[in-house]
Parts: structure tokens; C-alpha cells; sequence
């Protein structure tokens, strides 16, 4: 039975003297990736997994398994006998610190990146690749869903009609949808969000377009693994600025982290929205066709008017070549191109200068209902995720290792 906390002299105050023999293996056996390895009672061993949370496996310790408990989206597998937590440089040193100062043998691997799983099927793959519905297209438009996620919709069902491109659309059986939704686990191995969203943009066709029932797809799918945003530190975000030589690119990646703006929010941005008086800018009908209000830096403002000046920007703050809305493909490309020069390991988007601006505005005092408000968040759950990776006055705190006397 496990060594939990208080077991054994539970069996002792239960059994007394009919207890005369005790054993205690010094190791377990753990099954990591279907591979069988030995763990001892002492020992601690950390795994950061491809989904970004750390897998730990350890005997029984309630100290560890409180320090565990008190980190967002813990999670205690009872099946596997194994905790997992979204992975942070802050969690992961106050693990580190706890192990150490039980004296414990503390081993930290990476998952290797593995298979990534079959391709999308392309135009070039089926013969007469079938392209979205055009009712599907106008229906979505009639609903007034965003341009993102009519794009996204239509890209997905796009994929769903081609796996099935002998037969035709409205044929396709509940059977066959459930077989569609198993083969992007199973083969094309693609996240629990990708999964999610094929599952809507099909049940829209079927039951907003074609007026059907509404039906539910029951397949086995893994949990949400939750995981904390990157964000990059101070020094980080001087070293990407400083790598922009373009105008236009430096001012665009300055709005993102000063502002905290989605990436369809900064091309979506219009001059008129930039309210000076007020230092506010106003972001119009944003996710969920809400409007809000977010700060305007005064810092910022001299980048702005120099960008202005150069660029003489019409409607839109950032313009295409037409005059229309600038590419968001040629801002993730830019920052892709901005990034690599840097020299920033870290994976970075302009969603994560959003997490920065709203970890950095909480470090520097700012409440969190007004960075709830700033960032357009409807529960303050979404935004409280910002105090879990905060580093601030973490290196006040003392381990009780280094209060212990040699």
C-alpha cells in the first residue's frame, strides 16, 4: 500500500504485535511513455511535457503535494499516480527549492519532440478539392461572426468535406463525422482547441445551414491541459525593440506591449481611435462585440507621431498597400524575422506581448480589476492567471534551506 502520510502507524496501532515483519521497498516502479523506470523513496523526477506543464513523479510527501496544491491548474492523476502543473520558471524553482531543502535527488528532463502527426490535406492532395459552401460562408456573415472565425470555420470544414471527397456533403453520415473527429486525434494529432473548433464549425453547417437537429459528437478527447502564458522580461522586451529597424514594425510591436492589444486589434485600429485627450485608445466591437477602453502611453505618443509623420496613415492607424487593413500573416512574419535577430529563445507572438503588458502592469502596482478592464477579460479569473507568474519580490523570499546551520 502507498506510504501516505500516518499509514503505518495507523497499521501498527491497528495490527500491534501481530505485526512482526516490515517491508519497505526504497523504489517504485513508474511507467513514463509506456518506458518502465525505478524511482526511489527520496528522489524527485520532473518532466516538462510537449504541452507545457511539468509531470512529477515522487513517494508520498505532503509538504510537496501542499506546494503543488497551492499552483494554478494543478492536477493529481489518481490513474497514473502523478501530479502535473503548467510549467513556470517561478513554480518550477520553488519545486526545486522545497526538494532540496528535504534533501531529496531532484532529476529535470524535456519530452522529446515526437511525432507531429499526419498534414492537412491540400488542393493539390484530392482531385476537385471542394472549397466552403457558399451558404455556409453567408450564414456565418448573416450571424455576424468575426472575419476570424468565418475564416477559421470555413478552413476547417474545408478539411472535413476533402477527407470525404467521393461522397457528398450532405451524405455524410454521424458515423463518418465521429470517424473524421478520431482521425485528427489519432493521426493528425492536433490540440484539444483544434479539435473543439472542427467540432463547431461541422455542427454549424449541419444544424445552422441545413436547419438540422442539434447533435452532440461523443469521441474520447484528452483534457484542456492548461498552461501559463510566456511572457518575456524587461530586458527582453529592450532587446526585440532594438532589433526593429522599420518604422512601422517598431511601432506596431511598441502598441502591443504598451497597450496590450490583440494582433486583429492593431490592424483593426483607427487613427480616430486614438484619444489624446484622454490618453485612452478605444478598442471598437473586439472579441465578444464588445468595445472597451485601454491606456494610451505617454511614452509611446513620440513613436506614434514619428510613425504618423513618415507614413501619413488615412483611416486605418497601419495600412495595407491599398489603404485597407495591414496583413496580420505580415506582422507574425515580422515578428518571427524580429525575434530570431533578438536572440529570444522564447516562443514569441504578439498575444505574448499582451501577457507581458498585463504581468508587467501588475508588477508595477496596477490593480487587477484595470488590467481586467485594459485587456477586455469578462471574468477576473482570466486575469488573476497574471498573479501565478509574476516574479515579483520572489527573490525576497528565503528557502528554508539556507536557514539551516552546518
Amino acid at each position: 500500500m502507498p506510504d501516505y502520510r500516518d499509514n503505518l502507524d495507523l497499521i501498527r496501532e491497528r495490527f500491534g504485535l501481530r505485526v512482526n515483519r516490515l517491508l519497505v521497498h526504497e523504489t517504485a516502479s513508474i511507467n513514463v511513455k509506456g518506458v518502465e523506470r525505478e524511482i526511489g523513496r527520496n528522489e524527485l523526477l520532473i518532466i516538462r511535457t510537449l504541452t507545457g506543464r511539468l509531470k512529477l513523479f515522487f513517494g508520498f510527501d505532503h509538504e510537496i503535494a501542499t506546494l503543488l496544491k497551492s499552483f494554478a491548474f494543478h492536477r493529481w492523476d489518481a490513474t497514473n499516480k502523478w501530479w502535473t502543473v503548467p510549467y513556470s520558471e517561478k513554480y518550477l524553482s520553488e519545486i526545486n527549492e522545497l526538494a532540496l531543502a528535504k534533501g531529496m535527488k531532484i532529476t529535470y528532463e524535456e519530452e522529446p519532440k515526437g511525432d507531429k502527426g499526419i498534414k492537412r490535406v491540400s488542393p493539390g492532395d484530392v482531385p476537385n478539392y471542394r472549397h466552403c459552401p457558399d451558404e455556409m460562408v453567408h450564414k456565418l456573415k448573416e450571424m455576424r461572426y468575426s472575419n476570424s472565425t468565418i475564416k477559421t470555420y470555413t478552413n476547417l470544414f474545408e478539411e472535413f468535406i476533402n477527407y470525404y471527397f467521393r461522397l457528398e456533403i450532405n451524405s455524410i453520415s454521424e458515423k463518418q463525422i465521429i470517424e473524421f473527429l478520431r482521425f485528427l486525434v489519432n493521426e493528425r494529432l492536433v490540440s484539444v482547441s483544434y479539435q473543439n473548433q472542427a467540432i463547431n464549425a461541422i455542427k454549424f453547417y449541419y444544424e445552422k445551414v441545413l436547419g438540422g437537429q442539434r447533435k452532440f459528437y461523443f469521441i474520447d478527447r484528452p483534457r484542456k491541459e492548461h498552461k501559463l502564458p510566456e511572457v518575456l522580461s524587461t530586458d527582453e522586451i529592450k532587446r526585440l525593440f532594438a532589433a526593429v529597424e522599420n518604422r512601422k514594425h517598431r511601432t506596431i510591436l511598441m502598441l502591443g506591449y504598451s497597450a496590450g492589444l490583440r494582433l486583429g486589434e492593431i490592424v483593426r485600429l483607427k487613427i480616430n481611435d486614438i484619444d489624446r485627450d484622454r490618453m485612452q485608445i478605444r478598442v471598437a466591437q473586439s472579441k465578444g462585440k464588445k468595445d472597451r477602453y485601454t491606456k494610451l502611453s505617454v511614452k509611446f505618443l513620440p513613436v506614434l507621431d514619428a510613425y504618423i509623420g513618415e507614413y501619413c496613415p488615412k483611416e486605418y492607424l497601419f495600412e495595407g498597400a491599398r489603404g485597407d487593413e495591414y496583413s496580420t500573416r505580415s506582422i507574425q512574419n515580422m515578428i518571427r524575422d524580429v525575434v530570431a535577430k533578438s536572440g529570444i529563445k522564447k516562443h514569441v507572438t504578439m498575444h505574448t506581448l499582451r501577457h507581458t503588458f498585463a504581468t508587467h502592469s501588475l508588477e508595477n502596482g496596477v490593480d487587477l480589476r484595470y488590467i481586467q478592464a485594459m485587456l477586455g477579460h469578462e471574468s477576473s479569473k482570466t486575469t488573476e492567471i497574471y498573479t501565478h507568474i509574476t516574479t515579483k519580490g520572489f527573490d525576497q523570499i528565503k528557502s528554508p534551506f539556507d536557514t539551516l546551520d552546518f
